[in-house]
């Protein structure tokens, strides 16, 4: 157990740091594609060991921040700094940094060997040591069965894991990943997103990825930065994302999420009561520090397996309840998603682990229900 990575990634938080230098550092970056303004005057610290993913939706300037540090674009304003040292006009042969693309772009002609020791050859590398490196790699990524076939030999995850294996075989001091498990299937991607967190951990190497999926971001990085028009929305940890997002298009794009509006009736001792369409009753929500005003507009922002859903209505004053109808099922095998249209008209979601095989009175289509959750389950949103 000594060995395992656990007690590292617990620790692990530089960015909470005031004394720690950043590896990469972004200063006000800006870039242009003439009228359009793909990224608009971010800044950004990134540290050494972290795995960092850009999330955001197609369009919203994720990738080509990746490409300016890997020194494929120039920035029109800003600096981009690398242990210290401004690279911004620096070209990308000249940076401590590889890019692992989408693609994979494998030489169909060379083996996998041919494919890790590229790069390597390129640099002049002795041939004793390029050997002793791409063993290390084909380890790495175990490959060593595979060692000389072609590209077109190769399942897509033993390609992603020779591209891979490429890119790190010159030991970069950053490796950044554009979209690369997207040609994988689920349960492959799944799999290869822990090897990869294991591999960086191994390695202790600094990772960025780019990626519109949430889920392989929060599988795999310290901390998400999501963007959203060229600008970050909010950076931190995956935990914090999901659980206190900033705003709504956050808690919207992480994850499941119902929004419950209405209008601030109080806000007492951290306590916030909402006046609603979706309930006869005030819903309660902590405010956790949101400044809100008597007659505010907000939102409750609440993950579907924080609501509860039973036939009879709670008892005691504790919980907040909302009746409706069962409007919709989705059974996904391990979890049973619950679509009830309230009175309103608005729909509210609650997932329910499926962790019997059978019930004596399941709830089903048309059923009358209670919805219910605690005050501490949503998160008090403004904006």
């Amino acid at each position: 157990m000594a060995n395992t990575p656990g007690p590292v990634r617990r620790s692990f938080a530089p960015w909470e740091d005031a004394d720690a230098d950043p590896i990469i550092r972004f200063q006000a970056v800006t870039k242009r594609f003439g009228d359009f303004t793909a990224v608009d005057a971010i800044d950004l610290d990134i540290y050494e060991r972290e795995f960092f993913a850009l999330l955001g939706p197609s369009g919203c300037g994720k990738t080509t921040l990746l490409r300016m540090l890997a020194g494929f674009e120039t920035p029109s304003e800003g600096h981009i700094l690398l242990d210290g040292a401004d690279v911004s006009q620096t070209p990308p042969y000249r940076r401590p940094v590889n890019m692992m693309f989408q693609s994979y772009a494998l030489f169909p002609h060379m083996s996998v060997e041919g494919n890790i020791a590229f790069g390597l050859k390129q640099d002049g590398m002795p041939k004793p040591d390029i050997d002793a490196r791409v063993q290390e790699m084909l380890k790495l990524v175990k490959l060593e069965p595979f060692a000389r076939r072609k590209p077109h030999q190769l399942s897509g995850g033993q390609r992603q894991r020779v591209a891979l294996a490429r890119s790190l075989a010159k030991r970069p001091r950053v490796l950044l990943l554009d979209e690369p498990l997207g040609a994988l299937d689920r349960k492959l991607r799944e799999e290869t997103q822990f090897e990869l967190t294991d591999i960086q951990q191994e390695l202790g190497m600094t990772f960025v990825i780019v990626t519109h999926d949430q889920e392989e971001a929060m599988t795999m990085a310290d901390r998400i930065a999501v963007m959203d028009h060229g600008r970050f929305v909010q950076i931190d940890p995956p935990n914090v994302i999901y659980e206190q997002p900033n705003s709504r298009y956050v808690a919207d794009f992480i994850g499941d999420v119902n929004f419950i509006e209405g209008q601030v009736a109080s806000h007492t001792r951290g306590q916030v009561k909402l006046e609603t369409n979706s309930a006869t009753a005030a819903i309660s929500a902590n405010s956790d520090g949101t400044e809100v005003a008597k007659g505010d507009t907000a939102w409750i922002a609440l993950r579907p397996e924080k609501v509860r859903i039973g036939l009879d209505k709670p008892k005691g004053r504790g919980p907040n309840a909302i009746s409706g109808e069962v409007w919709d099922i989705a059974y996904l095998g391990d979890l049973s998603i619950y679509h009830v249209k309230l009175d309103s008209g608005e729909v509210i979601k609650s997932a329910q682990t499926n962790q019997t095989r059978m019930i004596e009175r399941p709830i089903t289509w048309d059923d009358r229900v209670w919805l219910s959750w605690d005050r501490d389950a949503g998160v008090l949103l403004t904006r």
